[in-house]
């Protein structure tokens, strides 16, 4: 029976938990790491060994993955002074999933070269529930061989790997996709507000936009997370603002504009400035309720 190799997981928050626990019920050997030391401790009663630092982590991983918040989470988990990349030993890949800045992502498959590492970047797309069922796509810049190596690893959190081409190639989609979500996410609170301002039957009209050109995935999860003001975290609001500017940064170094970022981004902004940041990023649509020009409450029909 192959023996399977050591995994080491930086990261288990909202997604990377659920990355972790499919990769321990896969019947990897696991060592996590999580900043917050206590939202580790739980996948330690499924397998996983939680370790203190990400060099602790990483030290005798062939595969080590990441999860993180941001360019300074992942440069901190990787480079910082117990970083990951010290102590993992030459041949070994890194594979960075968070949603990053290709400036942050081009220095840091520098700094693994300079290591005698591989580098796979593989953003994904998907939620919490995607990531706790293992549906959830990867989208890949990396050399093939290096894909190939950690294809058994990849494979067990996803329905889909998307290879793209080298490493930064990833990253670029991904804040694509981020970029088209958030503006989708806006408009959708925007028309919801004038929907409820109207007077006209709520449900009637999202039956009517849900099977219309307009119809899309994410509008069929906004309109019940939004009608509902339930805001569980499937994608924190934050990190969405967080993934609009990297976005609107990296279009800009290709002499893009993106003219539709900067107010997706000023309502996220407000949002955050609500306290609303731990939220899931539907509660932007609260952000769009409070600037409504008449702060009466209208009695409006909500369906029949």
């Amino acid at each position: 029976m192959e023996t399977k190799p050591k995994i080491a997981l930086l990261g288990t928050g909202t997604m990377g938990h659920g990355m972790a626990v499919n990769l321990l019920k896969a019947g990897f050997a696991l060592a996590v790491y999580n900043r917050t030391r206590v939202r580790a401790e739980d996948l330690a009663g499924q397998g996983a060994s939680v370790a203190g630092t990400p060099a602790a982590a990483a030290s005798g991983a062939a595969v080590v993955l990441a999860m993180l918040a941001d360019d300074d989470a992942s440069r901190a988990a990787w480079l910082g002074s117990e970083g990951a990349i010290a102590a993992m030993q030459p041949g070994s890949v890194l594979v960075e999933c968070s949603t990053l800045s290709p400036a942050w992502i081009e220095e840091l498959h520098r700094a693994a070269r300079d290591r005698g590492l591989r580098m796979v970047e593989a953003p994904v797309t998907g939620s919490r529930p995607q990531a706790e069922a293992g549906q959830l796509t990867f989208i890949v810049g990396a050399n093939e061989a290096d894909l190939a190596a950690v294809q058994p690893v990849l494979r067990v959190m996803s329905k889909e790997i998307v290879h793209l081409g080298p490493v930064g190639s990833g990253t670029q989609l991904k804040l694509i996709n981020n970029f088209l979500c958030g503006v989708q996410v806006t408009s959708f609170a925007e028309a919801l507000a004038w929907i409820e301002r109207s007077g006209i039957k709520r449900e009637a009209a999202f039956e009517f936009l849900k099977k219309g050109a307009p119809g899309s995935g994410i509008l069929t999860t906004m309109a019940d997370r939004m009608t509902r003001r339930t805001y569980e975290v499937n994608f924190l609001l934050r990190l969405m603002a967080k993934d609009l500017r990297y976005a609107r940064e990296a279009a800009a170094r290709e002499g893009v504009v993106l003219s539709t970022s900067a107010p997706t981004e000023e309502l996220f902004r407000q949002a955050q400035q609500q306290g609303l940041g731990e939220k899931d990023m539907s509660a932007v649509a609260e952000a769009v309720r409070a600037n409504t020009h008449d702060p009466a409450t209208r009695s409006i029909s909500q369906g029949s």
